[in-house]
Formats: C-alpha cells, sequence, structure tokens
C-alpha cells in the first residue's frame, strides 16, 4: 500500500526517529596511545610537547611539536607493510586495533555492505611526499616507489582500516583542513541518519611534523617559537600566546545507528546529536575577527540538537593558542551564547595535546566523551595571564569535576571552516 504521506515528509520522519551512538574509539596523541593513558594525562595536565626528535631541527627556528611519542608501528604491522604506509596511515592502523577491541563489532557478509569509512587528513601523505620528491631528483624517476600515490592522499587511512575490516559501505576522505576530523565524524553522523548506512568508522589523522610542515607554518607565522620551555608553549587564551604548536596523531570513532548497536549487544558511550557547518568565506587563513560564522555555527548545532545554550554543559573549544584564532573563538561562543557564555566552562586541550590539524577535531571527539563519561574536565594548563579579548572561563591549569549531560566541540581550519559538534549522555528514553 502507497503511504499518502509526502515523499519529503516521511524521509524527515525517519530521520527523525534515527538516533547515533559511539561505541568505540581508538586515539594516537601526543600525550598518550590509547584513551586510558591519553586521559590520565589530561586530567593531570600534563603537557606532551618536546623537542623535536623525527628530523634534525638545526636551522629551524621552530624546534618543538607534539609527537606521538613511543610510537612504533611495528607494534601493530609487519615491517613489510611500514614500508608501503605513511605514518599517518599508520596511526590509523593502531587506533583501529582500539576500536575493534572496545566495540567488539565483527564484520562479515551479513553486515560489511552496512559499514562505511570516513576518514581524512588536513594534509596527508606529506612526509612520503618529500620523500619521494627527493628520490626522483637524486636517483631518477624510475626509482619513485610504486606505493607513492596510494600512501599519500587524504582517504589512504581510512583505505587501510576497510580493507583490515572489510567494511563495504560508503568509504571516502574529507579534507577541510584542521576543521577535518570533525567534518569526518558529522559526515558520518549525516550518513547514518540517512540510512545509508548502519556504522561507520569515522575520523582523522594527522604527521606533517616535517620539515617542510614545520618550515612552511612557521612561514606563515602559526607556530610558537618558545623553543626553551616546550611545555609552556601552547597557550591558549593567554595573553603571552605566541601560536601553535604542530602535532602529530588522530582518532577513529565508531558511530552506529543506535538499533544496530543494540541488536548487536554494543554498549553506547555517548550519543551523537547534532552535527553543523558555516563558512567565513573571508580569508585564506584568518578567521573572521567578530566570529559571524562561527557563532552561527554553533547556534545551528544547538538547534538542531534541540537543545539550548544553558543545557549545554562543556565546550571543548579549538582553542590553537593563535593571536587571531583565540579572540575570534571568544567572540563566537559569546554571540551564540549570550548571557550564559560566562557560565559555560570551556577549555582547550590542545595546550596539552598541541595542534594535531586534521586529526584535532576526531581527538577532542574521544575527550568529549570522556568528559560525558567520567564528569571529569580537562583543564587549559599554561593560562596564567588570561588575555582580556579572551574573558570567558577557560578551565586554568587544574580539571575540575562537573556534571555535564551534553557537550560541544568547536573545530575552525584555515580557509573558513566551522564546525560544531554537540555530544550526549546516552540513555535510552
Amino acid at each position: 500500500m502507497i503511504s499518502d504521506t509526502p515523499i519529503i515528509e516521511r524521509k524527515l520522519t525517519i530521520m527523525e526517529q534515527k538516533r547515533v551512538v559511539i561505541t568505540g574509539m581508538g586515539i594516537i596523541s601526543p600525550v598518550g596511545l590509547n584513551i586510558a593513558a591519553m586521559w590520565g594525562n589530561l586530567i593531570a595536565g600534563k603537557s606532551g610537547i618536546s623537542p623535536i626528535t623525527l628530523f634534525d631541527t638545526d636551522g629551524f627556528d621552530v624546534r618543538i611539536a607534539g609527537e606521538a611519542w613511543g610510537f612504533d608501528p611495528l607494534d601493530y604491522m609487519p615491517a613489510k607493510d611500514t614500508r608501503r604506509t605513511d605514518r599517518f596511515s599508520q596511526f590509523a592502523i593502531a587506533a583501529l586495533d582500539q576500536v575493534m577491541s572496545q566495540s567488539k563489532l565483527r564484520i562479515d557478509a551479513s553486515n560489511a555492505d552496512e559499514i562505511g569509512v570516513i576518514i581524512g587528513s588536513g594534509v596527508g601523505g606529506i612526509s612520503t611526499y618529500t620523500a619521494e620528491l627527493d628520490t626522483l631528483r637524486e636517483k631518477g624517476p624510475r626509482r619513485v616507489s610504486p606505493f607513492l600515490i596510494p600512501s599519500i592522499t587524504v582517504d589512504t587511512p581510512g583505505v587501510h582500516v576497510a580493507l583490515r575490516t572489510g567494511a563495504r559501505g560508503p568509504s571516502f576522505g574529507v579534507g577541510s583542513a584542521c576543521a577535518t576530523g570533525a567534518d569526518a565524524l558529522g559526515t558520518a553522523f549525516e550518513t547514518i541518519v540517512r540510512g545509508h548506512a548502519q556504522a561507520i568508522f569515522a575520523g582523522g589523522f594527522e604527521a606533517s611534523v616535517t620539515p617542510i610542515g614545520i618550515a612552511a607554518f612557521d612561514r606563515m607565522r602559526a607556530l610558537s617559537h618558545r623553543n626553551a620551555e616546550p611545555v609552556a608553549a601552547s597557550r591558549p587564551f593567554d595573553l603571552a600566546r605566541d601560536g601553535f604548536v604542530m602535532s602529530e596523531g588522530g582518532a577513529i570513532i565508531l558511530l552506529e545507528d543506535l538499533e544496530f548497536a543494540l541488536a548487536r549487544g554494543a554498549q553506547p558511550l555517548a550519543e551523537v546529536l547534532s552535527y553543523a557547518g558555516t563558512s567565513d568565506a573571508l580569508h585564506p587563513t584568518s578567521p573572521d575577527p567578530a566570529g559571524i560564522s562561527a557563532a552561527r555555527c554553533i547556534s545551528l548545532a544547538i538547534e538542531r540538537a534541540a537543545l539550548t545554550p544553558q543545557q549545554v554543559g562543556y565546550i571543548n573549544a579549538h582553542g590553537t593558542a593563535t593571536p587571531s584564532g583565540d579572540s575570534a573563538e571568544t567572540q563566537a561562543i559569546r554571540r551564540a551564547f549570550g548571557e550564559c557564555a560566562t557560565s559555560v566552562p570551556i577549555s582547550s586541550t590542545k595546550s596539552m595535546t598541541g595542534h594535531l590539524l586534521g586529526g584535532a577535531g576526531a581527538l577532542e571527539t574521544a575527550i568529549c566523551v570522556q568528559v560525558l563519561q567520567t564528569g571529569l574536565i580537562p583543564p587549559t594548563i599554561n593560562l596564567d595571564t588570561p588575555d582580556p579579548a579572551c574573558d570567558l572561563d577557560y578551565v586554568p591549569n587544574q580539571a575540575r569535576a562537573a556534571k555535564v549531560n551534553y557537550v560541544l566541540s568547536n573545530s575552525f581550519g584555515f580557509g573558513g571552516h566551522n564546525v560544531a559538534l554537540i555530544f550526549g549522555k546516552f540513555n535510552h528514553r
């Protein structure tokens, strides 16, 4: 029998009924190579910033970064595979092991077509690319690796996830600079809501602590030069901030349709409530100082989650520690939250992790889930002298216990990308 309800209305009804939950997380970061280690260090206020060891920094004005300290790809794959994969994909393979262990998802012929992969990167396989350029110049075109192209594109980490899991649903990479990880999560959320997949591995990874990566961002005057005191270098919202600290790593977050998750006995960790994106359309790198489009993005996310600003119990700020970015984000939060902007706890965990570029939003999603799970808010360390232009509650230097039911995660990227995600504690309703 054909329904009399218009098609558009029927689709909206389906979308309104679908709920999306998080059932597994895997991370690689400068403050830990798994969720437990990362969370313990964040709550303790420990920085993951140190002098660079991945290359010789002689002659560089910036000599500090957030490396994935202790990461050894041989712990996760055979030596042959390490030679054929860029470091950013190696991070994804390592994080996938954690996701599969926590989620207990089994992929087989019965569900493979319903499980997708949406993972991206801001820069891609930059270390492989530059190494092969050197090979081309020094040894000629016949010595360039046949694995170059499938190692460097932004969708490569997701390809490896699909190959290792057998997931045959929607699969592609996302690239929106430093908003990449958050856009990947949001796109995965909407794909499940539309009914185009039952579960999706989503996230972002970066491995751009390389000579060209550090040099290029430094030439943009984006990086901190506080080489003598690395742990104090990332200073979001502080009057003495002088730029962000480049870091590497990322996260995979497993999103599932609630019914699919419960049917297989999964334990939801949190619920994804909304996603919004806007563009400043103003400048290739600088944000709108008034935060107008960023504020609209935040407001849209709150509205789509059917919440009020007063219900948001924590904001994980983009907070990179650039002079213009932090003040613009403060303005955006003030515009979106109005009178209650001063009462919501906000922190920038980049004060400890540094900035993972395309991996940041995915890692910060995992952090937001931990806030919901534990009732603890990580601090913004190095916030010793607050900038008068950044006058909100940025949870300075000490973690804080709080009752949090809903969290907002901001991610902004070069090019004017603005992304907001809202997560909530899971309940069966």
